[in-house]
């Protein structure tokens, strides 16, 4: 015998009814027994998803200090306390501190993936036991339960139907179809369907939006479709992720600075070593130097920028929720979307309508009345156009939705094709109210799979009279007239009915949703509803053609990040004729590019798929392992990837990619926990903007590091030089200290927040692989430092010699010429390329605030008696301020003259 864990979903549905139920050990009328069910349920186990234990806060807090420049730090703090230099080493474990503090409460969340996905589990089940219906909790299921379902249901488990009337099911959170499945008993001789395709399955989740059914349990918990996604994400979970570009480029970073330290050190140890200098001093020059070498601000900057850059993407509808993704996004090469509900609205909205051998257009998107019916670019009176009227009243008085405003917001109650049959007569200033109170429902024959089609029969001032819609091509077999534009009923000729045949295929070809209309008047109030009495001799009315509209800011959205050099990919659930239409609408399907469906996608091979990958624009009737195939088909050819989406069956593939992006309105509970960053607005418009941010944060972290090593740098050379011509230390340790974390470290924050320069999304993507510090940049770095070195070092020995000062007055000065000259520095870093005169220095208010503050600090300490001891300064005269100035001021001249030499069609002074 068969049980549920002999034979997988993808083969139920090939089964009769009478076989399912003997594959399973159970009774398709009285259920199972409650002995046996109490059995299986010890075998099986409950039918619900495990929760994922969520990581504790001290596992996040340790992941504050797994970044090797952190460890340097931690280095450095241990090095001064041995040496007794408490208040360097203080400053140095605040720093760490203060980094560690702000990681925890950014990742504090903690991954709730499957805690939401238990959410979406239903309470209780009604279930035929003993032959006995009771409703039961929904965990207590077990393979081979036969239980019912009704309109508002949400099926409780896996399920193959065995008794189905007009049922239909609503299932785009799982497979990504936009419309309600009608749903059947009948068996299916295909091996590989998609499930959207597989009409007599109930899947756990789904809701019933209309009739209703009997069905024998298949499979529960982690054995149903929504339990495999469960484990696709806690495997993507427990998988060890890659670290995101910045941290890959900030630990290159990390490795660069600990070797350059340490060849300092030893370089400046032998040297000293040689000349006789005692070993104590050399010791302190060392440690002098490793301080230095080290930006001991860049931690807390990194992360107080990408903290910053998360504040401005909420003012712009994306909320992050790790802060590596804001860097990511600037980084982002592809995107791969969803379609429905993201790139489109996820409202049936009628936008064609053919009668009387006429098209019509209908205005307006989405569920909101607003719009109207053109025909020839005219506005179409109803009232004086009996036809129409005749098709609108149709489509209003053989239908089960409701058109409600909730919030200043119209929603439909129902199915949404019928709710935009209610809507385009909204259009034409018809309600469905006012015509149900004049035309009271007698009788109706649902809708099912096999006719295609539902009748309505209604009382009206001239008698009964039967409304239909369905299928065009089945609908006007049962026809034998149709209706003129002028309300007149005529015979159905051959040529008509070949000529509506036509427009049908005109329509469908558009990926239009299309649905034929037509009524028949009754002689008298039948005394049985069924379709063989009511669905013949009826008159045709006309075509209604329908599509999801494309959101109107997605196209907009996708041209600007084409011109970013960002790649979008649709990864959809629906039909691939539909996909390629709405991807051509798009501007994503271009000339040479392929759509394929995933059948196609399961004949390649995962070899085959990183192959094609970049060929193919459109993935149609996907599964949620073909998108996490697509995904890390993507990854393995080195693009950085986005995954958009708002479904449970989009979750796995968001965890998988390098960020995934998640509908905040739309989105399920499953995929915003399963993302790094929720668009609030659902606006695809929202994520180009967010890569714009992402740019924009990524700019203001480069300009803060290549400052702050710059200035470090300007610090090595500064100690090394001395070292090399035996000259006393210029700075020591605490004065290091102090310029790398105040006075350096407020300006490089006030750099996070520089302008975005204008031509960001015109920029081709950086590539994951390109260092932080290119040799060009390096160089760059290694002059601008060795001009600060020198002329600091020029200050220093003029000092001691030209000006006869003693060492501690000398050092004090040379101490607040770095300063000065690191200050004017910070505004070079604002353009590689343009004059800061040109940028304006008022354009960044922040820097100005940053530079003034961090001399008013420097003056209060060398002005401020009682930290004299601390920081080993002396005060000086004024003219030596004046001298501090004219020496600081020279770098951001030097600088501005080669800009000039440099770019000279750039340069605008």
């Amino acid at each position: 015998m068969l049980c549920s864990g002999d034979m997988n979903a993808k083969e139920w549905h090939m089964l009769t009814a009478q076989a399912v139920e003997t594959g399973l050990r159970s009774n398709s009328e009285t259920g199972l027994t409650e002995a046996d069910a109490r059995r299986r349920l010890l075998d099986q186990g409950p039918n619900e998803l495990p929760e994922a234990p969520p990581p504790s806060p001290f596992t996040i807090l340790l992941g504050q200090f797994s970044s090797l420049i952190v460890w340097v730090l931690i280095g450095a703090a241990v090095v001064s306390g041995l040496l007794e230099e408490w208040i360097d080493a203080a400053a140095i474990v605040s720093i760490i501190v203060l980094n560690a503090v702000l990681g925890f409460v950014q990742e504090f969340r903690a991954e709730q993936s499957l805690a939401a996905l238990r959410k979406l589990s239903v309470a209780t089940a009604r279930v035929i036991r003993d032959g006995t219906i009771r409703s039961i909790p929904a965990r207590e299921l077990v393979s081979g339960d036969l239980i019912q379902v009704e309109a508002g249901d949400r099926i409780p488990a896996d399920s193959r139907l065995i008794y189905a009337a007009s049922l239909q099911t609503q299932e785009a959170s799982l497979t990504g179809e936009s419309t309600p499945v009608p749903k059947s008993a009948e068996p299916i001789s295909q091996t590989d369907v998609p499930l959207g395709d597989r009409h007599n399955m109930l899947f756990m989740s789904t809701v019933a939006v209309s009739g209703k059914g009997r069905a024998l349990v298949a499979a529960t918990g982690l054995q149903t479709e929504l339990g495999k996604i469960a484990a696709m994400i806690r495997r993507e979970a427990q998988a060890e992720h890659e670290e995101t570009p910045l941290q890959r480029r900030l630990e290159q970073l990390g490795h660069t600075l600990l070797w350059l330290s340490l060849a300092i050190v030893a370089v400046v140890f032998f040297l000293g070593m040689l000349r006789g200098v005692p070993l104590i001093m050399m010791f302190l020059t060392a440690v002098s130097l490793a301080v230095a070498a080290i930006p001991e601000g860049l931690p807390a900057v990194v992360t107080i920028t990408l903290a910053l850059g998360v504040t401005r993407m909420v003012q712009r509808h994306a909320l992050i929720r790790r802060l590596p993704a804001v860097e990511t996004l600037g980084s982002t090469t592809v995107i791969c979307s969803d379609k429905t509900g993201t790139l489109t609205k996820n409202e049936m909205t009628v936008t064609t309508l053919y009668l009387g051998g006429e098209l019509l257009t209908v205005s307006g998107e989405g569920y909101a009345p607003i719009g109207d019916i053109r025909w020839n670019g005219e506005s179409v009176n109803g009232g004086r156009h009996p036809g129409l009227m005749a098709l609108l009243r149709t489509g209003l008085l053989c239908n089960g939705a409701e058109l409600t405003l909730e919030a200043f917001s119209w929603k439909v109650v129902g199915d949404p094709t019928e709710g935009a049959l209610l809507v385009a007569a909204a259009k034409a200033g018809l309600s469905k109210a006012d015509f149900e109170r004049d035309n009271v429902a007698l009788g109706e024959v649902p809708f099912d799979s096999e006719r295609k089609k539902m009748t309505v029969v209604r009382r009206t001032v001239s008698g009964p009279v039967a409304y239909v819609k369905g299928a065009p091509d089945v609908l006007l077999r049962d026809c034998t007239a149709w209706m003129t534009p002028d309300g007149n009923s005529t015979p159905l000729t051959e040529e008509i009915r070949q000529r509506i045949l036509s427009a049908n295929q005109q329509l469908a070809s558009q990926a239009l949703r299309v649905l034929g209309v037509a009524m028949r008047p009754l002689e008298a109030v039948p005394d049985r509803y069924t379709a063989t009495a009511l669905e013949q001799d009826l008159t045709f009315l006309g075509l209604v053609g329908m599509k999801d509209p494309i959101r109107p800011e997605a196209k907009v959205a996708v041209a600007a990040c084409r011109a970013a050099g960002i790649r979008t990919v649709m990864i959809t659930g629906d039909h691939k004729d539909t996909a390629i239409a709405i991807a051509q609408d798009l501007g994503i399907l271009d000339a040479g590019a392929q759509a394929i469906s995933g059948t196609e996608l399961d004949q390649l091979s995962n070899d085959e798929l990183e192959k094609q990958v970049s060929s193919i624009a459109v993935y149609a009737r996907v599964s949620a392992e073909h998108k996490l195939r697509v995904v890390r088909a993507w990854r393995r050819r080195g693009a950085v990837v986005a995954m958009t989406g708002d479904g449970v069956n989009d979750a796995p593939a968001l965890k998988a990619a390098d960020i995934g992006v998640a509908m905040g309105i739309t989105g399920t509970d499953v995929t915003k926990e399963a993302s790094d960053m929720v668009v609030t607005d659902d606006n695809f418009a929202s994520i180009a903007a967010a890569v714009e941010e992402g740019r924009a944060v990524f700019d203001n972290i480069r300009k803060a590091v290549f400052y702050l090593l710059s200035c470090n740098i300007s610090e090595i050379l500064l100690m090394l030089l001395a070292a090399l011509l035996g000259l006393p230390l210029p700075l020591l340790p605490v004065q290091i200290l102090w310029i790398n974390l105040v006075t350096d470290g407020l300006p490089a924050l006030a750099l996070a927040v520089d302008p975005k320069d204008p031509d960001l999304m015109r920029r081709l993507p950086r590539s994951p692989t390109e260092r932080l510090l290119t040799t060009q940049r390096f160089l760059m770095l290694f002059v601008q430092g060795s001009f600060l070195a020198f002329i600091s070092l020029g200050a220093f020995v003029y000092c001691l010699y030209g000006m006869d000062l003693n060492l501690e007055r000398a050092r004090t000065l040379t101490f607040t010429v770095l300063v000065m000259a690191q200050l004017f520095h910070a505004f070079n870093n604002r353009s590689e390329s343009r004059s800061i005169f040109e940028l304006g220095f008022l354009s960044n208010t922040p820097l100005l605030g940053a530079v003034a503050l961090s001399i008013i600090l420097q003056a209060s300490i060398v002005f401020s008696p009682p930290v004299h001891e601390i920081f080993k300064v002396v005060p000086f005269d004024p003219e030596h301020w004046l001298l501090a100035v004219g020496v600081g001021v020279l770098p951001l001249v030097a600088m501005e003259l080669w800009k000039r030499a440099r770019f000279p069609k750039t340069f605008r002074p």
